[in-house]
């Protein structure tokens, strides 16, 4: 279950990246003139949407998760609440 953890770990914080990015970093580049900030921000939330991409292909061994939840849980993370949303499917994986 500490794959769980993690994996639910990293989907809320790659949810709180999509959250900075939108909310954040794009008005500071089309309202301030600042693209870094898309940049820096994009390429953080880049790297955690590969890396929980990754842990949702390796969840379908590790939990087992079912492939068609892993996904959908990728699918979710193109989405700027999907991962909350997930988090709560991932919840009754313990029970």
């Amino acid at each position: 279950m500490k794959f769980l953890r993690r994996l639910r770990q990293l989907s809320i914080v790659e949810g709180v990246s999509t959250l900075i990015l939108f909310g954040i970093a794009m008005p500071l580049k089309y309202l301030a003139g600042l693209p870094l900030a898309v940049t820096v921000v994009g390429s953080i939330h880049g790297f955690l949407f590969l890396a929980l991409a990754a842990m949702f292909i390796l969840g379908t061994r590790r939990i087992p998760l079912a492939p068609s939840l892993a996904a959908i849980g990728i699918g979710a993370a193109v989405l700027p609440f999907g991962p909350f949303v997930m988090d709560r499917r991932l919840a009754r994986l313990r029970e």
